[in-house]
């Protein structure tokens, strides 16, 4: 099996459309969401672990950029730069998979990039923009 996390950025023509139950029915993938929404000029993100074998996933991938689905690898990573960081906790209630959390009583924000789904929302929440987007190591087969 072959399993990849990607990001899917969807146009806002295709947002109401069930695109990723395809990739279950006609390429026998299975996924799960790791991060979904819907941005104010209506266009879609999701982060997904997709998974199955790596022919269906590549076919799978072509149809969803066939339907106008930006697919990217989530081949970048959030890394957090300790001198900024004011241990806010900020980013911590917007964290969906947890990867950010307080440690008591020390009051101290960890980050457990393992955890981490690439989503950004911890970048944009970050009031002294200590997390930022880099490209990491890992390479992407399609």
């Amino acid at each position: 099996m072959y399993s990849k996390i990607l990001i899917l950025r969807f146009p806002k023509t295709e947002v109401a459309k069930p695109i990723v139950c395809y990739l279950v029915k006609d390429y026998d993938l299975t996924f799960n969401i790791l991060n979904a929404s819907i941005l104010p000029r209506k266009e879609g993100v999701m982060v997904l672990e997709l998974t199955g074998t790596r022919k269906n996933f590549k076919e799978g991938v072509n149809f969803l950029e066939h339907r106008g689905v930006q697919v990217q690898n989530a081949s970048q990573e959030i890394k957090r730069i300790r001198k900024r960081c004011s241990h806010c906790g900020t980013c911590t209630a917007v964290c969906p998979t947890h990867a950010l959390s307080i440690i008591r009583p020390e009051m101290y924000v960890d980050f457990n990039q393992k955890k981490c789904s690439v989503c950004e929302l911890c970048v944009t929440a970050c009031p002294t923009r200590a997390m930022e987007v880099r490209p990491s190591n890992k390479t992407f087969f399609k």
